[in-house]
């Protein structure tokens, strides 16, 4: 005959059992990080929107050397995108991040330092992402509603957090890879539009601080080449502010004239400054 438990014994063993199910629960969003899982069941964190339109963001900045760049091509091209910047880097260049701001460029927090957040406990994370959107709120006037979290890595104690904040995770549905050393504006082209679909968010890098020397110029050279893919398929590009709902319905496919379009190469339009 089995002999019940008793008290002690039950409430020793949920004290053991305690560590383990509040790693799990911190844990657990990692799944996210796999793309065709968060983009199939997780549809609001990975940045879908609806079907005719394509959210352009980038990471890292802002960056003196680099961001710069960024903001006269999108200028040049009349499009407005979604800067994730992390908080160190706003503090060191208030003025480069009211200029995206008074650009009408959209601005979410990144973080303060580019660290993963599953590695950090509930008091560290919230410090972290209240420093990154006070400063950047302290600097534009406005305080930031989105964020993403650092290598695209969600946590337990990152999602309480951005609760308490009032920030809305958002990840991606495609990115460019245009990290590495190895990339170009070919590849960063290339593997962007290999998942590049209506209703789809795309991270670019605007800054080297945390990529390989200069990788920057990669998705710099790219964009044009996305841009123009983009327009060919009918998509209209912006931040996501203006992405719309996830919900907003099936998505449309694209025009005959922009399905011809996408069988052709699509020459760049714009040098990369030396």
């Amino acid at each position: 005959m089995t002999r019940p438990l008793s008290r002690t014994s039950l409430l020793s063993a949920a004290a053991t059992a305690l560590p383990a199910v509040l790693a799990t629960a911190h844990c657990a969003p990692v799944v996210s990080t796999f793309g065709p899982l968060r983009n199939r069941v997780m549809p609001r964190l990975a940045g879908k929107g609806r079907a005719d339109h394509v959210a352009l963001t980038f990471d890292d900045g802002p960056d003196p050397k680099s961001t710069p760049s960024f903001l006269e091509l999108l200028a040049a091209r009349g499009v407005l995108a979604t800067f994730f910047l992390l908080g160190s880097e706003a503090h060191r260049s208030p003025g480069l991040v009211r200029e995206i701001a008074a650009a009408g460029h959209e601005i979410g927090v990144h973080g303060w330092l580019h660290r993963p957040l599953l590695l950090r406990g509930p008091r560290a994370t919230y410090d972290d992402l209240a420093r990154a959107r006070d400063t950047v709120a302290e600097i534009t006037g406005t305080r930031p509603t989105l964020f993403r979290p650092p290598y695209g890595v969600m946590s337990g104690s990152a999602h309480l957090a951005a609760r308490r904040l009032a920030l809305s995770p958002v990840l991606w549905t495609c990115w460019g890879e245009d990290w590495t050393a190895k990339a170009t504006p070919e590849s960063v082209h290339r593997t962007v539009v290999a998942d590049l679909y209506g209703g789809g968010t795309v991270l670019l890098h605007d800054s080297d601080c945390t990529s390989a020397p200069g990788a920057w110029r990669s998705a710099l050279g790219a964009l044009p080449r996305i841009l123009d893919t983009c327009e060919q398929r009918g998509y209209e590009v912006g931040p996501l502010r203006d992405h719309g709902s996830p919900g907003a319905g099936p998505e449309r496919p694209a025009p005959a004239r922009a399905r011809e379009a996408t069988r052709s190469p699509v020459t760049p339009t714009y040098e990369v400054p030396g």
